[in-house]
């Protein structure tokens, strides 16, 4: 056999080996439900399973509904915040944001509210975000109506926006806090007292 003819058997050899590979690489990419720039509701069920401890299967519904209005989310959120209010009020929290393309991003957020709305509570959060094309979107103010939340399983839904990006807090904690209000949420890189 000629040297060309060892060559050419080598190389075609090699090519379709590699041929080979990167099929099988692109139908384990294709078959696995964790790829992809947008997370799962199983993925974001795991995601809040330890973190909300006891009312994961409230959580499951939760995820479900939001799923329901908004589809697969980008990003998700998972924190803490305090709010208190008596006819207005504040909220304070802090979190870490996790797109789904890859890092992750601390987050603070502050803000008023206004409203038949009375008692103070502690929450822990995992926020849904959604049309995120860079993590640094999320630094805006996102208005929302906490009196249109869902409840289920000892956990609340609410409804945030701002021009861009849709946020779908998911909220559990102790207190109570009874009513309906309107405000804002304002996320910063930094945390401040300010919450205007």
């Amino acid at each position: 056999m000629s040297n060309f003819h060892s060559r050419f058997w080598l190389f075609a050899v090699a090519f379709f080996v590699s041929l080979g590979a990167w099929s099988v690489e692109a139908n384990e990419q294709e078959s696995d439900p964790y790829t992809g720039t947008q997370y799962s509701s199983q993925e974001i069920v795991d995601a809040g399973h330890n973190f909300f401890g006891k009312t994961t299967a409230g959580l499951a519904e939760a995820v479900e509904y939001v799923f329901s209005h908004h589809g697969e989310p980008d990003a998700y959120i998972i924190g803490e915040e305090a709010a208190g209010a008596f006819v207005g009020g504040l909220r304070y929290g802090e979190g870490t944001m996790y797109p789904k393309t890859g890092g992750s991003y601390r987050v603070y957020w502050q803000g008023p509210s206004v409203g038949f709305d009375f008692g103070g509570n502690g929450s822990r959060t995992l926020t849904l975000v959604y049309n995120l094309t860079a993590p640094g979107q999320i630094y805006s103010r996102f208005i929302g109506v906490e009196g249109s939340a869902y409840f289920v399983g000892g956990l609340g839904v609410s409804f945030q926006a701002d021009d861009n990006l849709s946020l779908a807090p998911i909220r559990t904690g102790v207190g109570a806090r009874l009513g309906a209000n309107i405000g804002y949420l304002k996320y910063t890189e930094a945390p401040t007292w300010n919450p205007f």
